[in-house]
């Protein structure tokens, strides 16, 4: 019933100035004054609901994008705790692995047929030879384009690895002073300086478009072959470096060595130690490392 009350009120109306008598009514006009304040409450409470739900959205879609996709979270899963509750791995993937191979000039179809997807790693010697990242980039010139950015808040809120370092945020890695910066360089003075090792993602559309202008999509990969449109940076001296872990990634990952050498220690996850091979790896300036088995340093 919609507002019966204010339905009977209207009857009553009409029937008095008509001449009817309506004094049999009168139990019906009690029933109306006792309860004259409840008038049409149902409706009313059904619009207190529909604007509650509605500010109730309206506050959490604005809390999701203002707060969560901005900010680091609260409260993260330890990294031993992740690596002791991920799923096991099998083992066929790496009983062959013994070493990294070296390989130039390789075609889309042989790199596929030896190296997509087989979980063996490869370092692929000359698909940088066009880049001009090779010369252009360096921690100046990092340091420039991100001073330059204009949404800063947006590049703080990229994934940042800080490692041994101590550094809070990326702005904060490129504010080091050029001692620390040029580190063989004073150590060739006969210094001891402070060894630096941090990387970053690129989640910053600014930025990214005009990193990419210095580098593409190795020659050698399939055609359908995925990757993630966010791509990381790591930089930094000897002395320091990432311990090793277990990169639980969906989709394959090659790194390009852009300047300078790097030694990786490759392993097998713990529950593959009795089947697989340890072994090591220098990649050199120009150099395009491709990985696709689960553990690696």
């Amino acid at each position: 019933m919609f507002c019966a009350q204010q339905q009977l009120k209207n009857l009553l109306k009409k029937c008095e100035a008509k001449g009817v008598k309506v004094n049999q009514l009168k139990c019906v006009r009690e029933f109306l004054k006792e309860h004259d304040d409840d008038y049409c409450k149902p409706k009313k409470r059904i619009y207190f609901k529909v604007i509650l739900i509605i500010s109730l959205l309206i506050y959490a879609v604005t809390y999701y994008y203002g707060h969560l996709r901005t900010e680091h979270c609260s409260l993260l899963m330890p990294q031993a705790m992740r690596y002791a509750f991920r799923p096991p791995e099998n083992c066929e993937f790496c009983k062959q692995v013994k070493h990294m191979e070296r390989v130039r000039d390789i075609s889309v179809e042989e790199f596929t047929e030896r190296y997509a997807y087989s979980g063996r790693p490869v370092i692929v010697e000359d698909a940088t030879k066009n880049w001009t990242a090779l010369e252009k980039f360096n921690y100046w010139y990092f340091r420039d384009i991100y001073n330059e950015a204009k949404n800063k808040e947006k590049v703080i809120d990229c994934q940042f690895l800080p490692y041994n370092t101590g550094f809070r945020h990326l702005y904060e890695a490129l504010d080091m002073p050029a001692e620390r910066v040029e580190f063989y360089k004073a150590k060739e003075r006969g210094e001891s300086p402070e060894p630096w090792y941090f990387g970053w993602s690129n989640c910053n559309g600014e930025t990214a478009e005009e990193f990419r202008e210095h580098y593409g999509r190795p020659y050698f990969l399939p055609e359908l072959s995925e990757s993630s449109p966010i791509d990381w940076f790591f930089m930094g001296t000897e002395g320091l470096g990432a311990q090793m872990h277990v990169d639980n990634v969906r989709l394959p990952s090659w790194q390009a060595q852009l300047a300078g050498s790097k030694r990786w220690l490759l392993a097998p996850p713990p529950e593959c130690y009795f089947h697989c091979s340890s072994f090591e790896a220098l990649v050199e300036k120009g150099d395009i490392s491709e990985y696709e088995i689960e553990s690696e340093n």
